[in-house]
């Protein structure tokens, strides 16, 4: 392969994973905004994880339809 090709390769590849982790980012984003609109006490990104405090958020979870949702993401 031409070193011009493994250039472009590259780059490609690079604004991929660049473009899969700001999808990522977004839908993490999304969890925390729909949790804390689902009463959630505080909601955060914290890395990689979407971190809640409250009571009752694995039933609120399992039973709020727009939780669900915002975790599966659109794309």
């Amino acid at each position: 392969m031409a070193a011009d090709a493994v250039g472009m390769k590259a780059a490609m590849l690079g604004r991929m994973i660049r473009m899969v982790e700001a999808r990522a980012e977004r839908r993490r984003r999304a969890v925390a905004s729909a949790a804390i609109s689902a009463g959630v006490e505080d909601a955060w990104v914290e890395g990689e994880s979407v971190r809640l405090t409250g009571r009752g958020l694995v039933r609120r979870w399992m039973s709020d339809l727009g939780l669900r949702e915002a975790g599966r993401g659109s794309g």
